[in-house]
C-alpha cells in the first residue's frame, strides 16, 4: 500500500520482469466488490498475468463504508478514488500517461474521469480499458426488476436510517437474478440431497461482500440506472455537464456473453457516445465475474474482437457479432498486446528513476530505520541512483532495487505468492482498518 485517503487505499504490485513497459496500469474495480478478484489466486490473477508481461500494475482498494461515510458522494468517489490515485501514479512514474482500467461501477466512474479530464484538456491517459461497464442504462438487463421509482424510494429509507446499503441487500438482488444458480440448486443439493459445496476462489471472493454509502448510491442508481442523465448528456458533477463525446484516448471494452449485471448489448453502446479514433470492442465467453476473471489456463473459452480506426464509424450489435472473428482462447492474450501496442518502445529498467524510494521517505520520517528494513531483507544500495518504484525488485510496499536486495519468496496466509499480490503497511497503532 503506497498511498491512503479517506476513501481509498492504493497498491502498486512488485515486478515480475527486469524491465517494465514506461506506462503504468491503473485499475479501478468496482466498490461493490473487493479488489482482489482481479488477484484471486497464482492461476487466476490477471494481475499477476500482467506483471509477468512486464507492465505495472496500481490497484485502487476501496474503503467498506460505514455510517459515518453517509454523505459520500459520486464525485467523492470520483475525486478521492480514481482521480486521487491517477495523481499519486503520475507523482510515482512521472512523466509517463497511464493506462486506465476500469471494472463494473469501476469503468463507469472511469468514463466520467475521463470525460472531466479530457474537457480539462488533460492527457494524463494513455488509454482507456473498461471491464464489463455501462455509461447508457437504457436496456440495463435483469437488474431493471429492482430500479423503479418505489423500489429506489424503499432503498432511500432503509439507507437513510443506517447511513449504508447492506452487502446482504445487494448480495440477495443479485442472487435473485440467478435464482436457479444461487439459490435453488445450492439449497436442494445441500438439504435435500447433503451435498456440500466445492468452494473455488470465486465463490470465497463474492462471499466478501461490501456496503454502499447513502448519497453515492442513491445519485448512482436514480440520476444513471433511472434517469440515464451520463448517455443524454445531462449529467453534472459540481455543477460541470460531463460529456462521454469528449473522450479520445485509445479504448478496448470487453463485455461478456452473458452478463446478468452489465449485458453486453448495453457495454457496447459506449461506442456511439465517445470519440474514440482507436476502439476495440471484444465479447467473451462467460458472464459478468467468470467471463472477465478468465485466463489462458481456462478451458474452452472463446472471444470475438472488432477494432475502429475512427471515430465515428459503428455497427448495430448484431451487425458487430457477424463481423467480429471469432477466436478460442482467453481474452486476456488479445488485451496484454493490446496493451503492449499501446505503450512506449522504450521500457524501464528499475535503475531509471530520478523519485527518491519509499524505504528512503520512511527512514528520513523516522517511521521505520533504514536498518530495520535491511532486516526484512530490503535495502536501498547506498550510493546507487534511487529505484524506479516501477520497476523494484522487492514488495509493492517498498520501492527498492532488483535482484540481489529480493527477499526470499513466501506464501501468505492466503497461501497467494507475494509475487502475485500486493503487500499492505499496517497501521503504526497495530490495529486493522475496515477496507
Amino acid at each position: 500500500m503506497i498511498f491512503r485517503n479517506r476513501l481509498i487505499e492504493l497498491l502498486q504490485y512488485s515486478p515480475q520482469t527486469p524491465t517494465v513497459y514506461a506506462e503504468p496500469v491503473l485499475i479501478t474495480p468496482a466498490w461493490i466488490m473487493k479488489y482482489y478478484i482481479l488477484d484471486l489466486s497464482p492461476r487466476n490473477s490477471l494481475v499477476r498475468y500482467l506483471v509477468e508481461k512486464g507492465h505495472t500494475v496500481f490497484m485502487i482498494s476501496w474503503k467498506n463504508p460505514d455510517a459515518a461515510d453517509r454523505e459520500l458522494s459520486l464525485a467523492d468517489y470520483v475525486q478521492l478514488g480514481f482521480l486521487d490515485a491517477l495523481t499519486e501514479v503520475r507523482r510515482i512514474v512521472p512523466g509517463e500517461q497511464v493506462h486506465a482500467v476500469g471494472y463494473c461501477i469501476g469503468g463507469t466512474l472511469l468514463a466520467i474521469a475521463a470525460a472531466m479530464l479530457a474537457a480539462g484538456g488533460d492527457s494524463s491517459l494513455a488509454s482507456l480499458t473498461l471491464l464489463a461497464a455501462q455509461v447508457d442504462f437504457s436496456e440495463p438487463g435483469e437488474l431493471s426488476v429492482f430500479i423503479t421509482p418505489s423500489q429506489i424510494a424503499m432503498l432511500e429509507a432503509m439507507m437513510s436510517k443506517s447511513g449504508v446499503l447492506e452487502s446482504e441487500r445487494m448480495g440477495a438482488a443479485f442472487a435473485m437474478l440467478r435464482s436457479r444458480d444461487l439459490m435453488w440448486t445450492p439449497a436442494v443439493n445441500q438439504y435435500m440431497r447433503g451435498e456440500r459445496p466445492q468452494i473455488n476462489d470465486l465463490m470465497a471472493w463474492n462471499a466478501d461482500g461490501t456496503r454502499m454509502p447513502w448519497r453515492m448510491h442513491s445519485e448512482y442508481l436514480e440520476r444513471l440506472y433511472l434517469k440515464n442523465e451520463l448517455a443524454q448528456g445531462s449529467f453534472t458533477l459540481n455543477g460541470s455537464q460531463v460529456e462521454l463525446s469528449r473522450i479520445g484516448a485509445p479504448m478496448f471494452v470487453v463485455g461478456t456473453e452473458t452478463d446478468h449485471v452489465a449485458p453486453w448489448r448495453s457495454a457496447y453502446k459506449i461506442r456511439g457516445l465517445t470519440h474514440s479514433r482507436d476502439y476495440t470492442f471484444l465479447l467473451t465467453s462467460g458472464g459478468h465475474n467468470a467471463g472477465i476473471v478468465s485466463g489462458p489456463m481456462h478451458p474452452r473459452r472463446r472471444h470475438r474482437l472488432l477494432t475502429w480506426n475512427d471515430a465515428t464509424a459503428t455497427l448495430t450489435p448484431d451487425e458487430w457479432l457477424k463481423r467480429a472473428a471469432l477466436h478460442e482462447g482467453s481474452w486476456w492474450p488479445a488485451w496484454e498486446r493490446w496493451l503492449a501496442d499501446h505503450s512506449s518502445g522504450q521500457p524501464w529498467h528499475p535503475s531509471q528513476s530520478a523519485s527518491p524510494t519509499l524505504l528512503e521517505e520512511w527512514a528520513a520520517s523516522g517511521r521505520r530505520s533504514a536498518a530495520a528494513w535491511a532486516g526484512m531483507g530490503l535495502r536501498s544500495s547506498p550510493g546507487a541512483p534511487p529505484a524506479r518504484r516501477a520497476g523494484n525488485g522487492g514488495s509493492p510496499t517498498c520501492a527498492v532495487r532488483a535482484s540481489t536486495s529480493m527477499p526470499p519468496k513466501a506464501t501468505s496466509p492466503t497461501g497467494i505468492p507475494p509475487s502475485a499480490r500486493s503487500i499492505r503497511r499496517v497501521p503504526r497503532s497495530g490495529r486493522s482498518t475496515s477496507w
